[in-house]
């Protein structure tokens, strides 16, 4: 049982899509990849659902190959690539698959030049909806290069984590009324709850992100697992891997932003 990402994506590069939204994602994404240099390197977007980060990549001069399991996010990613006239992105190195696939993987290893890897891999929100967090997580590393850097987003384990989780499933299994019913009864009480943890208007989001859309992403967004940032430190760690920026979650059930240079195998 999967969540429809690709369709909500799709809906959102249709109707949220702003000049606005991708300054801010440009802003963002700049912030991220702070101190590398991304002109003529390998970057692999795993998951890359609107397309923003896949763009804006290209749009800096990065060889850019991007897969999602979704093909609705093809779609979704012609569409922002109206907003991108300079970043320049193959059909043929955007793959639908899984990165669980071993035909996937293979094909995406097989891109580089010497089947070498990526510069970069970027999954910012993905590996924790695959079902398999923690083999996605050791594939997604697989696939960094010697001195490579390794971009991720990981839901941030809390107290609330298992009731989410079964909201979320009961979200995919429920008929279309009640899905609507429960974006209505959650959207306030998570407006208010952001608000009240953050400060901040909640409709200013990161990434170029919109809030409702975001609602559906949360309250539908199945699988679904966590992990607090010392377990994905460590678990990133034991691949070959050192930490050299971490940004926690902005609200408790949020996700913990990570950047991970390869320094051994």
């Amino acid at each position: 049982m999967q969540f429809d990402f690709g369709r909500n994506w799709l809906e959102f590069s249709q109707k949220a899509m702003t000049p606005e939204k991708v300054r801010q994602a440009r802003e963002d994404f700049a912030w991220y990849m702070k101190g590398i240099d991304l002109s003529r390197k390998w970057f692999l977007d795993i998951g890359f659902g609107q397309g923003l980060s896949l763009l804006l990549a290209a749009e800096m001069g990065a060889r850019v190959v991007g897969c999602d399991i979704n093909a609705q996010c093809i779609k979704a990613l012609t569409n922002s690539a109206a907003f991108f006239p300079d970043a320049r992105v193959d059909p043929a190195d955007v793959l639908v698959g899984s990165i669980l696939q071993k035909e996937v993987v293979e094909s995406l290893r097989s891109r580089t030049p010497g089947c070498s890897g990526y510069h970069i891999v970027h999954s910012w929100g993905v590996l924790h909806h695959t079902g398999d967090m923690w083999s996605a997580l050791k594939i997604a590393a697989s696939l960094v290069r010697n001195q490579g850097y390794l971009a991720l987003a990981i839901y941030n384990r809390h107290v609330t984590s298992p009731a989410w989780l079964h909201i979320k499933w009961i979200y995919n299994i429920a008929p279309k009324p009640v899905r609507r019913a429960m974006v209505l009864f959650f959207f306030p009480l998570i407006f208010f709850a952001k608000w009240a943890s953050t400060g901040r208007d909640p409709r200013i989001q990161e990434r170029g992100m919109d809030f409702y859309f975001n609602v559906i992403d949360w309250i539908g967004g199945y699988p679904y697992e966590y992990a607090r940032s010392d377990e994905v430190i460590h678990r990133t760690e034991l691949l070959g891997f050192k930490c050299i920026r971490l940004k926690p979650a902005g609200v408790s059930t949020g996700c913990n932003q990570f950047l991970f240079v390869k320094v051994s195998g």
